[in-house]
């Protein structure tokens, strides 16, 4: 029930927003989680009623940026609540890298919370 940002994620990144999201809200940032829960079908009515209440929004998905469900997330939430918007709707998103088997390289290759922070304060305007 955030105020100030709307955060749209699903599956195994939804742990990861919420996680930021705390984080955030140490700082007096409030976000609302959307867990879209499935891509198809995609039910992004919470996510536009929650993009018309913050007038800003990051979308996080695990895999890489290009051709990804967050760019259709985010288009269809530009086309939809356009004029809500205060800032251009972020993506974070996994590294257009081939998908490394060792551990410690997959961590450098998906989002982190630290990803999300970065993303909720560019759309906020707060780079510092």
């Amino acid at each position: 029930e955030g105020s100030d940002v709307t955060i749209v994620s699903y599956s195994r990144m939804l742990q990861m927003s919420l996680i930021a999201a705390e984080k955030l809200a140490e700082e007096g940032i409030e976000c609302e989680v959307i867990d879209l829960r499935t891509l198809r079908p995609l039910d992004l009515d919470p996510a536009y009623e929650s993009v018309a209440k913050t007038h800003r929004c990051v979308v996080v998905q695990e895999q890489w940026k290009p051709f990804g469900a967050a760019a259709e997330i985010a288009a269809s939430i530009t086309e939809n609540v356009f004029d809500e918007l205060d800032a251009p709707v972020a993506r974070v998103t996994g590294e257009d890298v081939p998908m490394p088997y060792a551990r410690n390289l997959e961590l450098l290759a998906t989002p982190h919370e630290q990803h999300v922070i970065a993303a909720v304060k560019k759309v906020m305007y707060r780079n510092g």
